[in-house]
């Protein structure tokens, strides 16, 4: 897995307050400073990096037969829902090209480590990792092409800040553009979050439940939107690692937030939470079946009653689906019964958030 920022990785438990964490960021500022001509070049700030395993040639194809979506709570490669959306995207016939785009090198181990897993998968021609350090990066002509050339664009984990730094540059047309011929994209962790129609870009920092259900509008809630809005995925919001790190508070929160502030349409808005080691697969009618662990999506489909930056959040009535492995939920005609209410009070929530007995009567 590759390393996240400490901003990104920290243990729920271990999160030390704005105020620490400013602070620290200060003496990290001033420390460099004192040190002046000693200090090197940031390492993460390198030359873009390309790493092709597979055939040399891309894959020669008259038609795909997609497009498809991987959706994964963690940053790793699930292969049961990749080798789906491969199937998917080649119509069970011949081979494709598949790029993994990361804005950071792996700490440790192979410097591939998804490629690694895709080229395990039968139907796959060649996995090309770009390292695309800069946000100026998603210019590089031949990352560019690379993207264009492939069938299937998978974001690793990371930071998910500078993925939405390249809503700028040209790789997003080009992402876009593999989707538009009946091919995929997808992503684990900070890929994860980049992939749905509104994304949580943590650019100030990581937030953990408690501050967004204490404060929605907290300055660690940022958002970017106009970034991807695959067909059947309108108005969600992915989050990732969902119960390792108790995410169902800051979701709830984003959900609020996404209605108050109009970022998703129709007066909805839906979180997908997806736990570490779980993957979505999600077809070209938007059916979505999961592999591996749990996930949840979190309906909100009104005002929310309190969403008031410096005031804990009220709102009622979430509709929570769970999903377990081999469950479907269908995106492009999204069920209106099979979901658990859960509601926060002042900034409290309900307990037995993960948890609940569907409603029936619906």
């Amino acid at each position: 897995m590759r390393p996240f920022p400490h901003h990104t990785h920290h243990a729920h438990h271990a999160h030390p307050t704005h105020h620490a964490r400013r602070i620290a960021a200060c003496l990290v500022a001033a420390l460099a400073v004192i040190a002046g001509g000693l200090v090197q070049a940031d390492p993460a700030e390198a030359a873009a990096g390309r790493i092709r395993l597979g055939s040399s040639a891309d894959a020669v194809r008259a038609i795909w037969s997609g497009p498809a979506f991987t959706m994964n709570g963690s940053g790793g490669i699930v292969s049961a829902s990749t080798a789906k959306a491969v199937d998917a995207i080649r119509g069970g016939t011949g081979s494709l090209d598949v790029v993994v785009l990361a804005a950071s090198a792996p700490g440790s181990g192979s410097r591939t480590p998804e490629c690694d897993a895709v080229m395990r998968l039968s139907g796959v021609n060649s996995c090309t990792t770009w390292t695309l350090t800069k946000a100026s990066d998603g210019n590089n002509a031949q990352a560019n092409t690379d993207i264009r050339n492939a069938e299937f664009v998978y974001f690793a984990g990371g930071d998910q800040c500078k993925y939405a730094a390249w809503k700028s540059t040209s790789l997003r047309a080009s992402v876009q553009s593999v989707v538009a011929k009946g091919g995929g994209s997808g992503g684990g962790s900070a890929g994860h979050h980049i992939n749905s129609s509104v994304v949580y870009d943590a650019c100030q920092g990581s937030i953990t439940s408690s501050e967004a259900l204490a404060n929605p509008y907290d300055p660690y809630a940022t958002f970017t939107t106009g970034m991807f809005d695959w067909p059947n995925y309108a108005s969600t919001i992915n989050d990732s690692h969902f119960v390792t790190r108790d995410r169902m508070g800051r979701t709830m929160a984003f959900v609020a937030r996404a209605l108050k502030d109009g970022l998703t349409s129709g007066g909805r808005a839906w979180g997908v939470g997806v736990e570490e080691g779980g993957s979505l697969f999600i077809d070209k009618n938007g059916l979505a079946t999961l592999s591996g662990a749990d996930t949840y999506v979190v309906l909100g489909d009104h005002t929310p009653e309190k969403a008031v930056a410096g005031q804990p959040l009220t709102f009622s009535d979430f509709k929570i689906w769970r999903l377990t492995s081999g469950h479907t939920f269908d995106f492009k005609n999204r069920p209106t019964c099979g979901y658990y209410l859960r509601s926060v009070t002042d900034g409290v929530t309900d307990s037995n958030l993960y948890n609940g007995t569907p409603v029936t009567n619906c």
